[in-house]
């Protein structure tokens, strides 16, 4: 059977959602309901500054990357306060601080000074907040703030440009990708106890990353510097046959796996050993982008075992560094790249299809953030504080270019009509008027 996607039975099969109605106002993970980055509104603004179409502001104790994610009338954010980790609730409605909590760390890890603590976003189904706080364990929360449980036994994650995987919710399971560290595994775990269903050990499948060429050899003067190798790939859900399968970028290669056991089902070659970006799809087409102007490959998903052969459509051995993840609408990808151009790729055939550099009023076009697609319109940011809108066409096409004047690098947030972007000062609500 030919592979496929269906919206309707992943929303099912994610169990992310109570009823049809709240799809709108809810975006309850780091790239929404089903980690693509792709919202069902269609009216929300397209045009704002740190002076117009603000319905509030409200300041944040310190610099943090992480995406907000919304539930109902609660938003929740993750937040470094000095050697604190912590999640915040607000109020939807007015940004009030509603609660925050969280753990002393145990050991400040290294990180990069543009990426603070606390770079992983939070996760919820409604009921539970799941937040990882890297070395300092994985946590779950209810809405009230009271911790359900906690895992402070899955070790280190020490690597010079710091942590940021955010966990995904799927079913009755929660996923974490834990690392780039000490080790380097994906990790199942039970999102009402804690307990662990499966793991899969990066390592010890294939042999600890190095810095290596699609065929196994190293080369170039990074080959084997840990500072060069590491994936920051949340996982991402996709149906292929019916059933649904589990994709990670790891340095070399894109993966799938049984969401419900953690079996390898296919692997494919071609990436370079940096990856920060999650897999995008579409139908039965899949890209993983590498970083650190790596690879990038396009690959029909299916098969079984290394199907580099058989699967793979094409390869790109270099390409501009990319941080922030695509989306994609009809087979066509969009991605801010971090130099700051947009560009436009062909999903099935990996061409170019047009590559802009958008017109940045910051000092700094550089860019972190992940793209939303809401309609026809694609959302990112630059670390200068500069939210661009451009259409999802073959031809390019900027709508408007939004500046707040504050360092971010979160990715925007649709809710309900309305627009929520965290910077490195404050968490923002942008809403047309009416």
């Amino acid at each position: 059977m030919k592979p496929r996607f269906s919206f309707a039975s992943s929303l099912t099969s994610l169990s992310l959602f109570l009823a049809l109605p709240a799809i709108a106002a809810n975006w309850p993970a780091w790239r929404g309901p089903l980690g693509t980055g792709i919202s069902e509104e269609k009216n929300l603004p397209t045009r704002w500054s740190a002076t117009e179409n603000v319905k509030w502001r409200i300041v944040l104790p310190e610099a943090g990357n992480s995406t907000p994610i919304v539930w109902g009338e609660r938003i929740f954010v993750t937040q470094p306060v000095g050697d604190r980790r912590t999640l915040m609730c607000f109020n939807r409605a007015d940004g009030k601080l509603l609660w925050q909590i969280g753990v002393t760390t145990k050991e400040k890890e290294p990180t990069h000074q543009t990426n603070p603590y606390c770079s992983a976003s939070p996760v919820t189904d409604g009921e539970r907040v799941i937040v990882s706080f890297a070395s300092d364990g994985l946590f779950c929360y209810d809405f009230a703030g009271k911790e359900l449980w906690r895992r402070t036994d899955l070790g280190r994650q020490v690597h010079i440009w710091g942590g940021g995987v955010s966990p995904v919710i799927y079913g009755n399971l929660c996923f974490l990708n834990f690392g780039p560290g000490e080790t380097t595994y994906l990790l199942a775990v039970d999102k009402k106890t804690g307990k662990t269903v499966w793991k899969h050990d990066e390592d010890t499948a294939y042999g600890k990353p190095q810095a290596a060429a699609p065929d196994g050899k190293a080369k170039g003067k990074n080959a084997g510097n840990p500072q060069y190798i590491g994936s920051w790939t949340t996982p991402t859900i996709m149906k292929v046959e019916d059933k649904d399968q589990l994709l990670m970028s790891w340095p070399r290669r894109l993966a799938a796996y049984d969401p419900s056991t953690g079996r390898e089902l296919w692997t494919c070659a071609g990436l370079n050993p940096l990856v920060y970006t999650s897999p995008v799809f579409e139908n039965d087409l899949v890209a993983a982008l590498g970083g650190f102007s790596g690879m990038a490959i396009g690959v029909r998903a299916g098969g079984s075992g290394d199907v580099t052969a058989s699967r793979r459509l094409w390869h790109h051995p270099r390409t501009p560094q990319r941080i922030g993840s695509g989306v994609v609408k009809d087979g066509r990808i969009y991605i801010h790249n971090d130099p700051g151009t947009a560009m436009c790729l062909d999903l099935k055939t990996g061409a170019e299809i047009w590559n802009e550099r958008l017109p940045a009023v910051a000092k700094t076009g550089q860019n972190w953030s992940s793209v939303l697609l809401a309609g026809d319109n694609c959302y990112t940011l630059t670390q200068g504080g500069d939210c661009f809108v451009f259409k999802a066409s073959p031809k390019f096409e900027l709508v408007s270019v939004n500046p707040l004047g504050e360092r971010s690098n979160s990715s925007v947030v649709p809710s309900n009509g309305e627009l929520l972007i965290r910077t490195h000062k404050a968490l923002w609500c942008i809403a047309a008027k009416k």
